[in-house]
């Protein structure tokens, strides 16, 4: 599977551990090279982020994609690193990296707004109850895309009510369909299993996050015995918001505390 990847070198690597950042649901390797790639790779990391299958410049379909697909994507690049990565993992990202993790070593990991281990049926009933009509759509269509597909719903589900609105048209632009069959794994088909992680985790969510919730980020860090930490006045898309810079600095520390 040829798949697309961003890296970026830095002037002068002062860290041995590379990074892998894996994007969640209709996005792609773009959302991190607005920001986080650039940031980490000025702080001395070798960083690279990869759009998986049907997605941004990516090959293959979306349609009938499953979570193992995605996993599998995500191995495939991770393979290509002289030595194991830390992998931050934003959103469905988050739950690929739990489930990367099931059977594969990292120095760390960092889950942001991340798919809870146990599924998305709180994120189901938050959508069922304040947008009936996108979850019409979406069923009638067996498609994720009416969750994102003007400004008006990818601001819903992705970004602060106060993000200049050429940001968010630009941002939605670039978003692509996603797998419902993929989505059904998160319902119940392919959930994650804490007990077989072992990686160090950082676990971070925020407070005005439509999609995954504080309830839905505590309880995954919870089952992996750490506690989360809540950036305030911030949506979904948290390497996206215009405070990004706080939640890269808390991961870099983070690093550091770690020693990668």
């Amino acid at each position: 599977m040829k798949l697309e990847t961003i890296t970026r070198t830095p002037v002068n690597q002062t860290h041995k551990t590379p990074l892998l950042f894996i994007h969640g649901m209709w996005h792609g390797a773009w959302c991190w090279d607005e920001t986080f790639l650039p940031y980490f790779a000025e702080q001395g990391y070798h960083v690279t982020a990869l759009s998986l299958r049907g997605h941004a410049g990516s090959e293959g379909k979306i349609w009938g994609n499953t979570i193992a697909n995605y996993v599998s994507d995500v191995e495939q690049v991770a393979k290509t690193f002289d030595t194991p990565p830390a992998i931050i993992g934003h959103s469905m990202g988050g739950f690929l990296t739990q489930k990367y993790l099931e059977t594969h070593n990292a120095p760390a990991a960092v889950l942001l707004a991340s798919n809870p281990h146990f599924g998305l049926w709180p994120t189901l009933f938050r959508l069922t109850m304040q947008r009936p009509l996108v979850l019409l759509k979406v069923m009638g269509q067996l498609r994720l895309y009416p969750v994102v597909e003007t400004p008006e719903a990818a601001r819903w589900s992705m970004f602060s009510k106060d993000m200049p609105e050429e940001q968010v048209v630009k941002y939605q632009a670039k978003l692509n369909d996603e797998s419902f069959r993929m989505f059904m794994d998160l319902l119940g088909l392919n959930l994650a299993n804490p007990k077989k992680v072992k990686t160090p985790l950082l676990i971070l969510g925020a407070e005005n996050d439509n999609a995954i919730s504080e309830d839905q980020v505590h309880a995954t860090a919870r089952a992996y015995g750490v506690k989360a930490e809540i950036f305030p006045n911030m949506a979904h898309d948290m390497m996206l918001e215009s405070n990004w810079r706080s939640v890269a600095e808390r991961i870099l520390n983070w690093f550091k505390e770690k020693g990668i």
